[in-house]
C-alpha cells in the first residue's frame, strides 16, 4: 500500500499471527499433520527448495557455460526448418489414383487446386516444427524430414487427412554463440545443477535409513486388493 500500517492494523496482523500460531501448535499436537497428503507433499517441495536455492543463486563463468552447450548441443541451436509444399489427397481415392497423381506431380504436373489442400497452406517457408505442427497437427514435421529434398513423395498424414508433400529445402540446425543464448543457458545450468544437487542429497538421506521394500509377490498381493 505503499505506506506504513496505522496502529489498528499492525495490531491486526499481530493478532492474525498469533491465531496462526496458537492453531498451528494445536494442530501438531493432535497430529493433524499426520497422513496429509498435502502438508506431506508441500513439506517434500520445501525439503527440494532448501538444496535448490543453493543452485539458482550460482553464477556460472563462461568456461562453465560453454562446457554445458556443449554437453547438451540440442538445447542451444536454431531450429530445423522446412520449407514445402502440399497437395490433400481425397479419402476416395484408390492407391492406384495416388501412385498416378504422384507419378504426375514429379513429372511436372501442377497440383489440382480441390481437395483438402484448399483449407490449409499450400506452402510453407522454412517453417519449424512448432509451426508446422501447429498448422497440421502434431507428427508432420517429423514426417517431412524423411522426404527426399526436391521431389514430391508421400502420402503424409496430418491432422486433416492425407497430403502428397514436396519438400523443397531442408535447413539443418544450427548451433548458437554462447551470447545469443546466455540467459537461457545460465537458466538450463542453473536446473541442470539443481536437479544433480537434489539426486545426490536425496541419496544421501536415503542411506541413513534402513528400507525394507515389498517383493514382487507381495506387490502383485496389493494390486489385486
Amino acid at each position: 500500500m505503499q505506506r506504513s500500517p496505522t496502529e489498528e492494523e499492525a495490531l491486526a496482523l499481530v493478532n492474525q499471527y498469533i491465531r496462526q500460531e496458537v492453531l498451528v501448535r494445536e494442530a501438531l499436537a493432535l497430529g493433524l499433520d499426520q497422513g496429509d497428503g498435502i502438508v506431506r507433499n508441500r513439506m517434500v517441495q520445501k525439503m527440494a527448495f532448501l538444496t535448490e536455492s543453493a543452485a539458482q543463486s550460482a553464477v556460472p563463468d563462461d568456461a562453465t557455460l560453454k562446457d554445458h552447450i556443449e554437453t547438451y548441443p540440442d538445447r542451444f541451436q536454431s531450429p530445423a526448418k522446412i520449407t514445402f509444399e502440399q497437395v490433400g489427397i481425397s479419402p476416395t481415392m484408390s492407391q492406384t489414383e495416388v501412385a498416378g497423381l504422384l507419378t504426375k506431380l514429379n513429372a511436372g504436373e501442377a497440383p489440382p487446386a480441390d481437395g483438402i489442400s484448399s483449407m490449409l497452406m499450400p506452402k510453407m517457408e522454412r517453417a519449424d516444427q512448432r509451426q508446422i505442427d501447429g498448422t497440421f497437427g502434431r507428427g508432420m514435421f517429423s514426417q517431412l524430414i524423411g522426404l527426399n529434398p526436391g521431389k514430391w513423395g508421400g502420402p503424409v498424414v496430418s491432422g486433416y487427412g492425407t497430403h502428397l508433400v514436396r519438400v523443397a529445402e531442408f535447413v539443418e540446425p544450427t548451433p548458437l554463440s554462447l551470447d545469443a543464448v546466455r540467459d537461457k543457458a545460465i537458466a538450463d545450468w542453473r536446473n541442470t545443477l539443481a536437479a544433480r544437487l537434489r539426486e545426490t542429497n536425496e541419496a544421501t538421506l536415503l542411506s541413513q535409513y534402513t528400507i525394507s521394500r515389498p517383493d514382487a509377490e507381495t506387490l502383485q498381493r496389493w494390486i489385486a486388493q
